[in-house]
């Protein structure tokens, strides 16, 4: 079966555009726009301008309203005479189909939203027949309601004779074919769940543990050192795609090491349905290892997706250990004795962060740099307890074999 053909936007010159409204104040519009930005740069575009409206809601027919509409196409058209010609407009919100339409209309140039913007780099970092299928199944559902206007011409993969009915129109004949794409995809996904199930089934009772968080908080990394793998790892959104299990043995006590798909906020619903099996491997896990960015000023927010995300997948009562990684990336201004305006995440050193609520946590929650591998001999410990403690619930007589993992111990084989 055909891929749906990626979107080209490789080092396009791109304009963000975003709102501010009473739910989402102009911090938290700007954060949203940072996190699109590096979306956009992920997928390969440069983003070159920011626009913001305050509003009470989105436009029903262009999302920003009218003014402002204008003020982005004459900038548009501006650089038009330039060598920075805009080719990419980039909503941080979903538009509809009505939404899409009249804003390329207005503009002339390429528009993608939020969703449409992941669903791209999902696609470009699909690895795995199962991967791709899943990014496809996504594809072709948020492409169903969007036929109008966008002439895809798709019986050509099929041929058009004796497909077209009497005065079937070609939106018509689209539709159709992709509503039997999305279901002979979903019967593809199934026998692949069937798979992945038997897959989990044949790893025995051995304990399960599943790295967890939002996207670019350092998982695959943490992943390659405890596991001594070479699982693909860098400084972009969705670096891994592709669910990796692993086998790690500290001491004596080997157990499963899971990397996952990382959350963001946003994720278009079709994409996480889609990606059904690959969350079952959080939902089956035994022990959950929160990966937190602690370098990131809105950490604390993303912890917040990460555990509605987990509670929406029925997994956010599992035993969890919240892993605060990236402290070599941490800074903060510390405020002058005489500034008396609000003290601000800015502000808080490290060692004033963690006496917060972290310090409730106990033995729950530990500080590290996977990159600079501070602390990951504590790391080490702490899940060797945890999985121990998990093991011996469910081999109650293999007790005796354990010793204590001490400083002394070997490293990880």
């Amino acid at each position: 079966m055909g891929q749906i053909v990626k979107t080209e936007i490789y080092e396009e010159q791109a304009v963000l555009v975003g709102l501010i409204t009473p739910q989402q104040n102009e911090q938290k519009a700007k954060e949203y726009m940072d996190e699109l930005a590096f979306l956009a740069e992920t997928a390969g575009a440069h983003p070159v301008k920011t626009f913001f409206q305050r509003v009470d809601g989105p436009n029903s027919n262009t999302f920003v309203g009218p003014g402002k509409l204008e003020e982005i196409k004459n900038y548009v058209k501006e650089q038009e005479e330039t060598e920075n010609e805009i080719g990419l407009v980039l909503f941080d919100d979903e538009l509809s189909p009505k939404q899409l339409r009249n804003i390329e209309k207005e503009l002339g140039v390429k528009i993608l939203d939020r969703t449409s913007l992941i669903l791209d780099i999902f696609a470009k970092r699909a690895q795995t027949a199962h991967a791709k299928t899943q990014v496809e199944l996504a594809q072709y559902k948020y492409l169903l309601p969007r036929l109008t206007g966008m002439w895809t011409h798709l019986e050509r993969q099929r041929g058009g004779i004796g497909m077209r009915g009497p005065g079937e129109t070609q939106i018509e004949t689209d539709r159709r074919i992709i509503l039997t794409k999305i279901s002979l995809l979903k019967e593809e996904l199934v026998s692949i769940d069937k798979q992945k199930t038997t897959q989990r089934k044949n790893r025995g009772k051995m304990v399960r543990v599943a790295l967890v968080g939002y996207t670019n908080v350092g998982k695959s990394t943490i992943m390659n050192t405890l596991s001594k793998s070479d699982v693909f790892a860098e400084n972009k959104l969705f670096a891994t795609l592709d669910t990796t299990v692993r086998k790690v043995i500290i001491e004596n006590l080997p157990f499963l090491l899971t990397d996952t798909v990382g959350f963001i906020r946003k994720l278009p619903t079709d994409l996480v349905e889609s990606f059904k099996s690959t969350l079952d491997e959080v939902r089956e896990a035994d022990l959950l290892v929160h990966v937190v960015d602690i370098s990131h000023p809105n950490f604390e927010d993303q912890i917040a997706v990460v555990e509605k995300t987990l509670k929406d997948i029925n997994s956010a009562d599992k035993p969890t250990i919240l892993v605060f990684n990236k402290i070599d990336a941490f800074t903060y201004t510390p405020k002058e004795e005489d500034d008396l305006t609000p003290m601000t995440r800015e502000n808080i050193s490290l060692e004033e962060l963690k006496k917060t609520w972290m310090s409730k946590m106990h033995e729950n929650c530990i500080f590290i740099s996977a990159k600079d591998k501070t602390n990951l001999e504590e790391l080490k410990t702490l899940l060797y307890n945890k999985v121990k403690e998990i093991h011996v619930t469910r081999f109650p007589y293999n007790d005796f074999i354990y010793q204590k993992y001490d400083d002394n111990a070997e490293e990880i084989e």
